[in-house]
């Protein structure tokens, strides 16, 4: 077996138990949503003080850093990469990234040029709910877009400082967090709260930022923000610390192309509930950015629930496409005098865990012998592997709605 196999993939047996420690995790669907005690993948988070101003002067080096790529010649960071036990992550994620690249990154870019050609010129703003730092498949899938929107239950964080990037436990905190996402294409929300609690990793942006470096950005600046109750994007330090508002970061960096592009990523939940206590300011914001695409995966089949209304007539309302796999918005919302569907892979039925969410509409799409389902030639979702997986195009067929 590989030296990678051993360090980043984990046998079936393994894979089992992971099923098997959230299926424990995940209580009984209630039929209401209930008052003080919620779907316990959107349970609140405690709310961190607000970050101090990021110093963003060599932000790219601690993205390269974190991502185990080299710093500048010049960097406060360069004595450290010199260090044998940062030498031998760098080599590691260099191993463990080729493979990724190979076995993932190119299948994805090849079907997305050929499948989503039209869709990628027409996406300048791609909505990601339930991503947490997922960064990585937003730019792999649509690499031109000028700005991506991220929402997860997980702390926006900090750029990492001195003390984390010389902590030798941030190493084995980044493959940790990273494992789940390089292997199966998502992250566990449930081990993501624990991952992303550390001094080294203390929430989303650590992530955001190795992603944006290895997929080939230059980072160029951070800047905390929050959401106004009317869903105005303002500085994190503008804050009225009595008010409900919903934390954020702001990260600007240009791709290979020199494209300046922005990646807002906010940690909020997107329950109705919770988002009636921020008074929606995270849906409000999100009409502001004008017609969306909506990219959706490994979502816990929220969006199927009736307690997350909000969020799904938002993305029905604004978006003028829909990505997403079977665990996004369930087939009985969509209108069929609105969208026109465009199937991929295979539709079989969740895994055992999610079991109660099959969709027989979905399944009697995949049969249709007239459209019939187009080839997937990668996994991604709960159900990872090449051919079991599923992704489905809906698109607008009238202007979204105001």
């Amino acid at each position: 077996m590989s030296l990678l196999r051993r360090r980043w993939l984990l046998p079936v047996a393994l894979l089992t138990f992971v099923a098997c420690s959230e299926r424990k995790s995940t209580p009984t669907e209630p039929a209401s949503p209930p008052a003080q005690a919620p779907d316990s993948a959107t349970a609140a988070q405690p709310k961190p003080a607000p970050p101090a101003p990021a110093d963003t002067s060599d932000v790219q080096d601690v993205a390269a850093y974190l991502a185990g790529l080299p710093v500048k010649q010049a960097s406060a960071l360069r004595p450290l990469s010199a260090r044998p036990e940062w030498q031998r992550f760098a080599a590691d994620a260099d191993e463990s990234w080729t493979n990724y690249h190979s076995t993932r990154t190119e299948k994805i870019e090849a079907w997305a040029r050929q499948e989503l050609d039209s869709v990628r010129r027409t996406s300048p703003v791609v909505f990601y709910p339930f991503s947490g730092p997922d960064l990585l498949n937003a730019v792999t899938v649509f690499p031109q877009s000028d700005a991506y929107v991220l929402i997860g239950l997980e702390p926006v964080g900090t750029v990492p400082g001195q003390a984390s990037l010389e902590s030798p436990k941030l190493y084995n905190a980044v493959k940790t967090s990273l494992w789940s996402v390089l292997n199966f294409s998502f992250f566990r929300t449930n081990s993501m709260a624990v991952d992303l609690k550390s001094l080294e990793l203390d929430g989303s942006l650590p992530l955001i930022l190795l992603f944006a470096a290895r997929t080939n950005h230059q980072v160029t600046d951070v800047k905390y923000v929050r959401l106004s109750p009317e869903g105005q994007l303002i500085p994190a330090d503008s804050a009225d610390a009595k008010s409900k508002l919903v934390p954020g970061v702001e990260v600007d960096m240009r791709n290979a192309d020199g494209h300046e592009q922005k990646v807002y990523y906010f940690s909020a939940d997107l329950s109705d509930w919770k988002l009636g206590q921020t008074k929606a300011s995270i849906l409000q914001y999100a009409r502001s950015l004008g017609p969306l695409t909506t990219y959706v995966k490994s979502a816990t089949y929220l969006m199927h629930k009736s307690y997350f209304s909000q969020v799904r007539n938002l993305i029905l309302e604004r978006s003028r496409y829909v990505l997403q796999d079977d665990s996004g918005i369930a087939m009985k919302y969509f209108k069929p005098s609105d969208w026109q569907f465009i199937h991929y892979g295979t539709y079989r039925r969740p895994i055992p865990m999610f079991a109660k969410h099959y969709q027989p509409a979905l399944t009697a799409a995949y049969q249709d012998s007239v459209n019939k389902a187009r080839p997937l030639p990668f996994g991604t979702g709960y159900n990872w592997r090449v051919n079991d997986s599923n992704l489905m195009l809906a698109k607008r067929l009238t202007g979204p709605s105001s």
